[in-house]
């Protein structure tokens, strides 16, 4: 597929007039529910693993999502320039109530890991529809003021979800954590009806079904690598070397496919765009930033600092509120002038500074000192992320906005997939390691049962309850066992996120030095939409 295979095809997905504030409202709507999801079911897993008596596929829950979800975005993207994002929209909304209801009833965690697959399907509609539907309704220019508002209904979801995740779960039950989306979802399926136009075609455009089994096949072993890598198979196992090599050759066979293919699912020629792929990279560098500084950060926020375990649900708040700034800012600045290069140099800084400042922290740092930091690198990268969405969608024509729009969100979701376990296996290696090394003599006993520790596996209140019950047994000389074990977590635990935030360190540097090859394309205005209109005319 390339530009000149839409040539001619009757369509305008653009929003006009009232309509367009209605259409805005059902994003805003569309992006805090389904943000709100993941937050809400993180928080409630605990609880449900307790009741199906699934922890053997707790991971699978989350990987059947992402995996749906990121492959379905592509084919909804370049259908959706043909066919308006209308029918993608409601069929994704529907979907997802579906993969909700069926999720809430599940008895079984196969059950669920099923229902949370057909929820992805859903959900990859609510990725891509939003951001095209967002350029249906202002310009690139016009889009940059306007940033600032649907980062902070994100934020918002971010912030308040764990706490309604929390109070669901204690208050009704874990079902309700997935119930809780139905009426969302009629809700914005009345705005799809009532806002978004019905685009009528006669082009006939085949979905590439060849290319979506062949990433499928080849996501699955890589991403079940990757989760088993370090904790039930060893990095160098033949398990987990024969998945990731298996894995590889068919992603290879994909990308050998999609140079091929009519109607490929990653359009090839994207790549060819220097705007498009210097975003890829930079997105990339900035994810994994974020993973290595701040996703783990309300485990050390637990388990050092010590807030407690019911509050570590707004750890993240400093951060996200600082996202929030960044992006109103950073839309602001972008609006005005029509420039964003000189903002992604600066968002860039700000990311190294704070990421310079996480990686003071220790055993002794306060939480003040901590929120400070977060606020920091929450600012830049806030100003970022937004930006680098804006840049792709302005430097290609309107009429592939769909297309452009979720291939850019599909590579960059693939990133998220990866990163996600490969930090946690960091993680988890780099505590259990230095655990084996400060327990005291007289605990030498547990180095052999430690393996590959999970942190978490630790820092629980039933957890820390049952051990110290069992070291209440040896009087009070267990008692001050107990707390020699709990200190020497503490510093391994420590040790484990000053890892991750080196890592993170790196990551931001690579970001800042990234936002240098940006090109820069000056922001359209309303001649974004008069060009499409002028070439249609002319067609």
């Amino acid at each position: 597929m390339n530009l000149s295979a839409l040539d001619g095809v009757q369509r305008t997905n653009q929003i006009t007039g009232s309509r367009k504030w209605w259409a805005f409202a059902t994003v805003l709507l569309t992006m805090f529910f389904s943000s709100l999801d993941q937050t809400v079911v993180s928080t409630a897993m605990p609880t449900v693993i307790s009741d199906l008596h699934g922890l053997n596929l707790y991971t699978w829950v989350f990987t059947a999502y992402m995996i749906t979800s990121s492959i379905t975005v592509p084919i909804y993207g370049k259908l959706s320039d043909v066919f308006g994002r209308k029918p993608f929209y409601l069929f994704g909304l529907v979907m997802f109530g579906i993969g909700s209801a069926v999720s809430g009833q599940a008895h079984s965690m196969m059950e669920l890991v099923w229902a949370r697959a057909v929820q992805g399907i859903g959900a990859g509609a609510m990725m891509s529809m939003p951001r095209a539907t967002v350029g249906d309704i202002f310009s690139p220019k016009e889009r940059a003021r306007w940033m600032g508002v649907m980062m902070a209904v994100f934020g918002l979801s971010s912030i308040v979800g764990p706490a309604i995740g929390g109070f669901i779960t204690d208050n009704w039950s874990w079902r309700w954590v997935f119930y809780v989306n139905l009426p969302f979802v009629v809700l914005a399926i009345a705005g799809v009806v009532f806002a978004l136009p019905r685009v009528r075609t006669k082009d006939q455009v085949k979905v590439d079904w060849q290319g979506a089994a062949l990433l499928t096949i080849g996501l699955v072993p890589i991403l079940l690598a990757l989760s088993w890598a370090g904790s039930k198979y060893a990095w160098g196992s033949l398990d987990i070397v024969g998945l990731l090599a298996g894995g590889a050759l068919i992603l290879v066979a994909f990308v050998l496919w999609e140079t091929r293919a009519a109607d490929p699912l990653v359009a090839p020629w994207l790549f060819r765009n220097r705007v498009f792929t210097t975003s890829l990279l930079l997105q990339l560098f900035v994810g994994m930033a974020m993973f290595g500084s701040l996703m783990y950060l309300p485990i050390f926020v637990q388990g050092v600092i010590g807030l407690n375990a019911q509050n570590s649900g707004w750890v993240m708040t400093p951060m996200m509120g600082g996202f929030m700034v960044g992006s109103m800012v950073s839309g602001q600045v972008m609006s005005r002038t029509g420039r964003y290069r000189h903002v992604a140099w600066l968002s860039g800084a700000v990311i190294v500074v704070g990421s310079v400042l996480l990686n003071r922290v220790n055993v002794h740092t306060s939480w003040p000192t901590i929120m400070v930091d977060m606020i920091v690198l929450g600012v830049g990268i806030g100003a970022l992320m937004p930006l680098m969405n804006m840049a792709v969608q302005n430097a290609f024509p309107y009429r592939v906005m769909g297309t452009v729009n979720a291939s850019q969100q599909f590579v960059s979701s693939l990133g998220g997939v990866i990163a996600s376990p490969v930090f946690g296996t960091v993680l988890n290696h780099a505590f259990s390691r230095k655990l084996r090394e400060l327990l005291p003599p007289s605990l030498s006993a547990m180095k052999s049962n430690l393996g590959s520790v999970n942190p978490q596996a630790l820092l629980t209140a039933q957890a820390q309850k049952a051990i110290a019950a069992q070291f209440d047994r040896l009087g009070s000389a267990g008692h001050a066992l107990y707390h020699e074990l709990m200190q020497a977590v503490k510093l391994s635990l420590t040790y484990g996120i000053q890892q991750l935030f080196l890592v993170g360190l790196v990551f931001s540097v690579l970001t800042f030095v990234g936002t240098f090859f940006l090109p820069e394309v000056k922001l359209k205005g309303d001649e974004y939409f008069r060009a499409e209109e002028a070439e249609e005319h002319a067609g």
